[in-house]
């Protein structure tokens, strides 16, 4: 059974840093795009950061600059470095696998900007 697992969210001050991991665990096989998506309260899942198995990335507009999404394709792990957070970044963020049959999410890790 696949299992989908983000850590390295919690509080943090504006200006501040994160970074998050997404691992998998199980038999998942030919992962093609990876990324992180967010919904604060009382508004829809969005995406935030997106790489494809080569590499390819896209990111939001609101988080292009002080956001980097990267992969590690052997250990099937994705990862996003916040930098220079904002209030605004306050959401549950949560990991998304897709590979050529199956989407897998994560539980979701919180993420508060607040002094």
């Amino acid at each position: 059974q696949v299992q989908v697992v983000e850590s390295g969210g919690g509080l943090v001050q504006p200006g501040g840093s994160l970074r998050l991991s997404c691992a998998s665990s199980g038999n998942i096989f030919g992962i093609v795009d990876m990324g992180w998506y967010r919904q604060a309260p009382g508004k829809q899942r969005e995406s935030v950061a997106t790489v494809t198995r080569l590499g390819r990335t896209d990111y939001a507009d609101s988080v292009k600059g002080r956001f980097t999404i990267s992969r590690d394709n052997a250990k099937n792990a994705v990862y996003l470095q916040m930098n220079s957070l904002k209030p605004e970044d306050t959401a549950v963020y949560y990991c998304k696998l897709v590979t050529f049959t199956n989407v897998y999410w994560g539980q979701g890790t919180q993420v508060t900007v607040s002094s």
